[in-house]
């Protein structure tokens, strides 16, 4: 289980990591307003055709790859343009021997907004399965989870996971200071969890691809579960509009994982790369 979780962290989120789930949802003077820093209509750091592909490490060893891809969808949802996000997270080699995971997720999102309007998990690991079917009802604040006979009032702009990436790519933090806490909020597994990472500032960052001018973040992550201490694992998104995940780095308390971005194509903004 420990495994999944670090894998899933890692593959998956690339910026955001989860706290404890949000006791209030349902009571609707306790649904809370989004964090501090809010989407930007006017900023679109990705387009149709994007395609990231990650390589992810456990220890010395190759555990598997995930890739992050944004289409465009063939057809609207209440009037407006959507974007077809897909995720995919595989082990390889030695893990697929004994802990092996197929992980796959689609969110549709609104192409301005970047809020979700339908997301399916379909996911395999180690044999357990689980299946996720939601559907977003923003301007009521409502979620169908499939689950609940009733739909489930969640904060403003709330996320799925996959999309939760995106739209924090979106995020004004032209004013965010060293130290200073970004949050939102995502549905998962029919609660509500925050989202929080902790700026640490700009770094420039080696990896097998080059040199990269990146601002580093921390998750804000629940000690003693995985990691040791909150900092233990660190996030580093290129400093330019793109904003996407260059490298992640996790000490664990079963190790270490690392995830390296390994190529890309179709972006929509040129990459900080400096060499």
């Amino acid at each position: 289980m420990k495994s999944k979780k670090i894998l899933f962290a890692l593959a998956a989120l690339g910026l955001m990591s989860f706290g404890d789930p949000y006791k209030h949802v349902g009571s609707k003077e306790n649904v809370e307003h989004l964090g501090n820093y809010h989407h930007r209509a006017d900023f679109q750091p990705f387009k149709p055709g994007e395609k990231l592909n990650f390589r992810i490490h456990y220890g010395f060893v190759n555990a598997g790859t995930a890739s992050m891809e944004v289409l465009k969808y063939d057809r609207k949802i209440n009037g407006k343009e959507v974007y077809h996000l897909q995720g995919i997270g595989k082990t390889e080699g030695t893990f697929d021997w004994f802990f092996k995971v197929r992980d796959y997720y689609d969110s549709y999102v609104d192409a301005k907004t970047v809020n979700p309007y339908i997301f399916v998990r379909r996911v395999n690991e180690g044999g357990y399965i689980i299946n996720r079917d939601y559907k977003f009802y923003h301007e009521d604040k409502l979620i169908d989870d499939g689950k609940n006979q009733e739909k489930v009032l969640v904060p403003e702009n709330v996320q799925d996971i996959l999309s939760a990436f995106y739209y924090a790519r979106t995020m004004d933090f032209s004013k965010v200071k060293v130290g200073e806490v970004v949050q939102l909020y995502a549905y998962m597994d029919y609660e509500v969890w925050p989202l929080k990472v902790r700026y640490k500032g700009i770094e420039k960052i080696k990896i097998n691809e080059g040199t990269f001018e990146c601002m580093r973040f921390v998750p804000i992550v629940q000690q003693g579960r995985v990691f040791k201490d909150e900092e233990d694992m660190s996030v580093y998104i290129s400093n330019d509009k793109t904003r996407i995940p260059v490298l992640a780095k996790a000490d664990v308390l079963v190790g270490s994982v690392k995830m390296e971005l390994t190529s890309w194509e179709g972006l929509a903004h040129p990459l900080a790369k400096l060499d």
